[in-house]
């Protein structure tokens, strides 16, 4: 069973948002996955990261952790704040809901990170901010190479 672990803090603003998605997938490289596996895990990623910059630290900046581990086959992916945090986790999870309609937000990130990822679950980060996690089996690094000679 390959174990292994990343992770890395950063500044909550927009830019980082895909200095996120290149970590994550430059993680995920030794488990072999897909090109449509690792674009599922960047997007979930982009949608977990954007959620930190937008509503976290509506006034004033903070950061953000990214840790991902390698459990077999699967890869775990945490990204978490110390912002304002949710008060209903449940009502946010739910479709087209958000706090910032004036912004044009559509209130999909909960459910763009459901449809790319197997697992997700989102809790509250002690007594500050949000941990959001993720899971997705890595079906192709399952496949072997055979040598058919």
């Amino acid at each position: 069973m390959k174990e292994n672990f990343m992770e890395v803090t950063f500044k909550a603003i927009s830019i980082n948002e895909s200095f996120a998605r290149l970590c994550v997938a430059g993680f995920c490289v030794q488990l072999n996955p897909s090109i449509d596996e690792i674009g599922d895990i960047k997007t979930a990623v982009s949608e977990a990261v954007t959620n930190c910059v937008v509503h976290a630290y509506p006034k004033h900046n903070g950061t953000i952790t990214l840790r991902c581990e390698i459990l077999g086959d699967s890869i775990k992916i945490v990204v978490k704040d110390q912002g304002i945090g949710i008060k209903d986790i449940e009502k946010a999870r739910e479709p087209f809901y958000t706090t910032k309609p004036s912004e044009e937000r559509s209130g999909m990130g909960f459910s763009v990170m459901e449809s790319f990822m197997d697992k997700v679950e989102v809790e509250h980060n002690g007594d500050r901010g949000l941990c959001v996690t993720m899971y997705k089996q890595i079906n192709s690094s399952a496949v072997q190479v055979s040598d058919a000679s």
